[in-house]
């Protein structure tokens, strides 16, 4: 079995700004990995908040041996963004070496569309509206926030788009203050779940503090060594295939997670198509589907998945899996 790694960039359709900094491009790493005349790929997005780069997850991805296997690379590699990209590589190999479909050698049932989220990033009140405004007819928005001056711009997307269901995702923005002084509104306004809305080394804060709305663990949540650590914090999980090291953590994550009685989030980072076709498995049922990377984007992977009034659909094989 050969690896390759590759660089991509894919230009976004306009500039996407979170509480940590914007970027007009989804710079992505694409694993390929080939047996024969066999070849299955992924794709990752290294991530500054966990410290990777493109070079340091590359260099990664070089350690593994030619012939390594997607259950011995469960130890080879932490979760994160390179054991991402080569395990949903090879589950890719797998099912093509097999002639299935990734859902059928998973034992999973056959998946549909869901109802993704579609992301406003962090921005004035007045253009915040104008966006919600433009997208009001999306069933579901997620709101890019994390400042301490969030209400005007959560007050005016509620205005632009009046009939939308709406998650907040505060990215560790909020100290315990500014969190507690939001929640009313939160519920006032109809806020259906916020996401990380303390530092991930600071949400002792949230025990014993009333949760009116929902709270989603993010960057507190990385693989099922992440759970005890939640407790009595959090309600939902946000289950990354970039933080979890792919599909095979991510769909041990989420039966763990639902065991525990945690609600399902499944997110993205900003990526192509190719990132988001094995997440749209592990989405099925999810309380919140977040799987807008490639809505964000000005051009995508050759055969992109399909978005439509269901939502994001499964990806055909021609792509992945």
């Amino acid at each position: 079995m050969t690896i390759t790694v590759s660089r991509d960039v894919f230009r976004l359709a306009e500039a996407f700004t979170i509480s940590r900094g914007s970027r007009t491009e989804a710079q992505v790493l694409t694993v390929r990995v080939s047996r024969g005349k066999v070849m299955g790929w992924g794709e990752c997005v290294p991530y500054a908040r966990y410290d990777e780069t493109l070079d340091t997850v590359t260099a990664e991805i070089g350690t593994l041996p030619a012939g390594i296997s997607r259950m011995a690379l469960q130890e080879a590699l932490p979760a994160g963004a390179a054991r991402n990209a080569m395990d949903c590589a090879l589950w890719d190999l797998e099912a093509k070496a097999a002639g299935q479909r990734v859902w059928e050698l998973a034992g999973l049932a056959r998946p549909g569309p869901e109802i993704t989220a579609y992301t406003l990033s962090l921005d004035t009140p007045e253009n915040m509206e104008a966006a919600a405004r433009k997208h009001a007819a999306r069933p579901l928005l997620k709101i890019k926030l994390g400042t301490p001056d969030d209400m005007p711009r959560l007050e005016a997307v509620r205005r632009g788009a009046p009939d939308a269901r709406i998650i907040v995702d505060a990215n560790e923005g909020w100290s315990a203050e500014v969190y507690a002084d939001l929640a009313p509104h939160l519920v006032r306004l109809g806020v259906a779940l916020v996401e990380q809305p303390l530092p991930a080394g600071e949400d002792e804060a949230l025990i014993g503090m009333e949760r009116p709305v929902p709270v989603c663990a993010d960057e507190s949540c990385h693989d099922r060594a992440s759970l005890p650590a939640l407790k009595d914090k959090y309600d939902v999980v946000n289950i990354k295939l970039d933080k979890t090291g792919g599909l095979t953590e991510a769909l041990a994550l989420r039966d763990a997670a639902l065991a525990e009685g945690y609600d399902v989030m499944v997110g993205c980072m900003v990526g192509s198509s190719l990132a988001m076709a094995p997440a749209v498995l592990l989405a099925q049922g999810a309380l919140v589907t977040d799987l807008d990377g490639p809505l964000l984007l000005a051009e995508d992977r050759e055969v992109p998945l399909k978005f439509d009034a269901e939502g994001v659909h499964p990806p055909v094989a021609a792509l992945w899996g």
